[in-house]
């Protein structure tokens, strides 16, 4: 059973039901699995991990950065962003480079206080880094930073697929045979336990038919384990480049257009993902990390003095912008235009003219409100946090089955297999059947009619009752009678019109809706 310790660290009552069966199980499976089980306790007592993944160049750490509070993570090409980054909280700052061996080493801050692009090193026998920051952030999540998917060298990938979040081992020379009953992780069991819990998808405005598959990618690199939108959103970055007449009905306004563009990428990587939202990583970067200083807000108070005409023909591009002359240096607007861009600039200039005598720290924060990055975080609270014993409880069983099939024990896997079965029989495992019943019909691997997979995703949805059931600001006696009817339709569902793989389903379904008449009622 945990220990009252363990208890304290879980995320709830699930986390703890698989924490209690992955300990009544060790002493009944080999040296090997009882290992993978000792991984996936440590897991589950950690913070949620989320992977920030997505293409190459679409601005990932820039966003972590902004996610952090903290200018750490390099966002120029270099070494470490070939590398997977783990950062997580610690209370004293430093960040470690692990080999590939096991070996550690610290890696000093570089003179700006972010993690040096370039380690001097051979990275070909480095694992990954590990960032251990004081961040409160960082002590409800550990946030991963993931080499760009799609079009990566074959060692950036690899390390992606191997490194989502495994402990590492040591692993056997090619002449070296392992220990027979050794309680190492071979390569498959190790794999059983790696990946991140929930992924935040970064697409950027030129969306491309492959971003889905690039997404399929990252389940790959984490265990198999399929993102759906239980634990996977995305963010449409660079919101401010969009070209607002390239879309329609934007009415000529870059947010606007942005929120558009947000929808329609949320339809094409529909139903893995739970939402796509705007954001400006960039600005909020640079409005969050402390980036944005009182030096760049007197400049921008100086450029918002300046000739309308003149401003306009400066904003038309960054070359003009940085190349004409004006009373601000060229140096100190080149600066401006790494911090905020151009699209930051002019809505900073306009927060002036609108309010002359406006702070440095109130320009901060309304450049931070622009940047879309509140909306993410609370998305993120909505999807993730809310649901982290849910997810964690759900991947770590997911391991635990990879781990006993990894095993090649017949017996083994079945003895796993029966004590998962009788845990999710459980009334209180009822969040746990509902997650794996969304992440089927998310992933296809339970084929439903369009309607009723619509239907499953909103009612397992974090939305409130009246948006679970479809009748948001329904009154109460009818959201009731909802419930009960829908309760009764899967149920029949269930008995005589599904597939077997549709009836697990259905009967999930069903219990979900009596159990939000219930709450509605009590």
């Amino acid at each position: 059973m945990t220990s009252a310790t363990e208890q304290g660290r879980l995320a709830g009552p699930l986390s703890m039901s698989v924490a209690n069966l992955c300990h009544r199980l060790q002493p009944q499976v080999s040296a090997r699995t009882a290992a993978g089980f000792a991984e996936v306790l440590r897991r589950l007592g950690g913070p949620l991990q989320v992977a920030v993944a997505g293409r190459i160049k679409s601005g990932k750490s820039t966003l972590v950065n902004a996610l952090i509070g903290r200018r750490v993570a390099p966002t120029d090409v270099g070494e470490c962003t070939r590398l997977v980054t783990r950062f997580q909280y610690g209370t004293v700052d430093r960040v470690e480079i692990v080999f590939n061996d096991g070996r550690k080493q610290v890696l000093p801050f570089s003179a700006d206080g972010m993690i040096p692009a370039e380690l001097g090193i051979d990275i070909d026998q480095v694992s990954h880094i590990e960032a251990y920051l004081t961040n409160a952030v960082l002590q409800g999540m550990t946030v991963i930073d993931t080499p760009g998917l799609g079009s990566l060298d074959a060692a950036s990938v690899s390390r992606t697929e191997e490194l989502l979040g495994a402990a590492k081992h040591r692993k056997p020379d090619d002449d070296e045979e392992e220990e027979e009953g050794s309680d190492e992780l071979d390569d498959t069991s190790r794999n059983a336990v790696a990946g991140a819990e929930a992924v935040l998808y970064v697409v950027t405005q030129g969306v491309r038919a492959d971003d889905q598959q690039a997404l399929a990618a990252f389940t790959a690199a984490t265990a198999s384990r399929e993102a759906g939108p239980v634990n996977a959103i995305a963010v449409l970055n660079k919101a401010d480049t969009i070209a607002p007449e390239s879309v329609e009905g934007s009415g000529g306004d870059v947010w606007k257009a942005a929120t558009l563009l947000s929808e329609k990428q949320a339809a094409t990587l529909k139903p893995r993902v739970a939402d796509v939202l705007p954001v400006i990583g960039l600005i909020a970067e640079s409005a969050e990390s402390g980036g944005f200083t009182s030096p760049d807000a007197e400049a921008l108070r100086q450029l918002a003095e300046m000739d309308d005409d003149i401003l306009e023909t400066m904003l038309i591009s960054a070359d003009i912008f940085t190349s004409w002359e004006c009373d601000v240096a060229a140096g100190t607007r080149l600066r401006l235009l790494e911090k905020l861009d151009l699209f930051g600039v002019r809505y900073a200039v306009e927060a002036i003219r609108k309010e002359p005598e406006i702070t440095a720290g109130s320009l901060r924060r309304k450049l931070l409100d622009a940047s879309g990055l509140e909306a993410v975080r609370q998305r993120l609270s909505i999807v993730f946090a809310a649901r982290a014993d849910g997810i964690k409880a759900a991947a770590a069983l997911a391991s635990v089955t990879a781990l006993a099939h990894a095993s090649g024990d017949p017996a083994e896997r079945q003895r796993v297999h029966d004590a998962i079965e009788v845990l999710l029989a459980k009334p209180e495992a009822h969040q746990l059947r509902l997650l794996e019943a969304l992440t089927l019909v998310a992933s296809g691997a339970v084929d439903m009619p369009e309607d009723l997979s619509e239907e499953v995703l909103r009612v397992g949805s974090n939305a409130d009752i009246g948006a679970q059931l479809g009748k948001p600001g329904a009154p109460r006696a009818d959201l009731a009678a909802h419930a009960l009817e829908r309760a009764g339709w899967w149920r029949s569902f269930a008995s005589f019109g599904a597939t077997p793989a549709q009836s697990r389903v259905a009967h999930v379904v069903h219990r979900a809706y009596f159990l939000i008449w219930q709450q509605i009622r009590d």
